[in-house]
């Protein structure tokens, strides 16, 4: 009698965190109340209420037991029944990568921690398939999927991201060190090479195991998607990534990892479709909130962003506040982002692309936003970006002039920013029209330490008290 009524407490319990069956509990209508420009709503992902426990599989959660096995057996079991929820009680659950299949959620108990093994060779990829490593959670052309609870997500990322000295103190260096590893271009980038954890390398060199690392949350051509709640942390790159995607929620959750994470981003959203950003806090490495678009593909179910909110976030440290690019080539459209605070932020507001990487966007408003002690510019228009990789030269390749960046039709209103190195910068392409039809209104700057610095030969921004 008392396992049976542990087990209905348990099953309440995951019906309540993400929905019934319906997932109609989290009503999101809301936060589209007076928006700016009318933003289609996403669809809320339909998971059975049936569930099971890591533990009914084999499961230990005593922080040295793999359980990628425990893990798949359980998935397989609950989509053989039609789907439901994966509970992972109290204890740290030690795992390789996870592939969700359509109709299943995770769901973290506060004190459980998801944490991915500093095995390398967990991560390859069937010979030819990729250049890359799998994520540490995954799903590919699947649909209604959920990760909800209170729970952490480590993604053990210092096993695998190149570490800059100029970027860490004496201490932080020499514990580096500590781990094994190799220093490269006279001592000035650090990678973990040759571990002293005693796992094996999974490339030939360090510069090559580097551009395989991968993301921690990574959803592929996928339809509705919940992540609420929980805690992601310590990515090797990417914390939370859907791309191609379509009815995306994210809400309540926590990303966070080191400042100086090599490609820390926080939250992409690349080439999605209805998508919401709620409540979520953010201290990450790179970019914070950020939006991609890259070249459109027929196999993918959706190309370019298009009705996107964004509301309620607090950024601390990021590259970019709220971010475009700098991949925008399929375009991005209808995207709202207020009531947002940035705290300590490199720069506030980012937009950011490059020849070979743009493309156009339309129908921005961003409002309501409050900035504090930003490094650099509190907005910023830069349409000479190019990537550069740990351990590249810094050189820029010669590009055709294809795929021009296009900031259009963005609108910003009620910014207070207090203290920053500027409060807009904007450069675009000789040439070309690159920054246009930008509006800046009733914002307030104060406490700059430089003045403006928009170029008005390749821009056209108008900027109003």
């Amino acid at each position: 009698m008392k396992n049976l009524f542990i087990r209905l407490f348990v099953t309440l319990l995951c019906m309540t965190a993400a929905g019934t069956t319906n997932a109609q509990q989290a009503d999101y209508s809301h936060f589209y109340k007076d928006t700016p420009v009318k933003l289609a709503q996403p669809a809320l992902p339909a998971i059975p209420s049936l569930t099971v426990s890591i533990t009914d599989f084999g499961g230990k959660g005593d922080g040295q037991t793999l359980n990628s096995a425990a893990i798949e057996k359980a998935i397989a079991h609950l989509s053989a029944q039609g789907g439901g929820c994966l509970r992972f009680p109290a204890g740290i659950w030690l795992t390789g990568p996870i592939a969700l299949k359509s109709n299943i959620r995770l769901h973290l108990d506060r004190q459980a921690i998801l944490y991915f093994s500093p095995d390398k060779s967990l991560y390859v990829v069937p010979e030819g398939k990729s250049s890359r490593v799998y994520p540490g959670i995954r799903a590919d052309k699947a649909h209604d999927i959920a990760i909800t609870g209170e729970g952490i997500i480590d993604g053990n990322g210092a096993q695998w991201r190149p570490v800059k000295r100029s970027k860490v103190s004496d201490v932080e260096w020499k514990g580096f060190k500590e781990m094994g590893g190799v220093e490269k271009q006279d001592g000035s980038l650090w990678y973990p090479w040759q571990m002293k954890s005693g796992y094996k390398d999974i490339a030939a060199t360090p510069e090559t195991q580097e551009k395989m690392r991968n993301d921690v949350i990574r959803m592929t051509n996928c339809r509705r998607i919940m992540i609420k709640g929980v805690t992601v942390q310590n990515s090797p790159k990417f914390h939370v990534h859907p791309l191609n995607c379509t009815d995306v929620v994210i809400d309540s959750v926590t990303v966070r990892c080191p400042w100086n994470a090599q490609n820390g981003d926080a939250i992409d959203l690349s080439d999605c479709h209805r998508c919401i950003i709620v409540n979520s806090t953010v201290d990450a490495g790179d970019d914070g909130l950020c939006m991609k678009s890259g070249p459109g593909k027929p196999s993918n179910i959706v190309n370019g962003c298009q009705d996107i909110l964004i509301q309620g976030n607090t950024v601390y440290h990021a590259h970019g506040g709220f971010v475009i690019g700098s991949e925008s080539v399929s375009g991005l459209d209808r995207i709202v982002v207020r009531h947002c605070r940035f705290a300590g932020t490199d720069t506030g507001l980012r937009f950011k692309s490059g020849i070979g990487r743009g493309g156009k966007t339309s129908d921005i408003y961003i409002s309501d936003i409050m900035m504090t002690d930003i490094k650099d510019e509190a907005v910023i228009f830069q349409c000479d970006y190019v990537n550069r990789p740990a351990g590249s030269s810094g050189e820029k390749e010669a590009q055709a002039e294809t795929e021009i960046p296009e900031f259009a039709d963005i609108h910003i209103s009620n910014v207070v920013c207090r203290t920053a190195d500027r409060a807009v910068s904007a450069h675009g392409i000789s040439g070309h029209r690159c920054v246009y039809g930008i509006t800046i209104d009733s914002c307030t700057f104060s406490d700059m330490r430089h003045d403006n610095d928009i170029d008005a030969a390749t821009t056209e921004i108008i900027i109003r008290p």
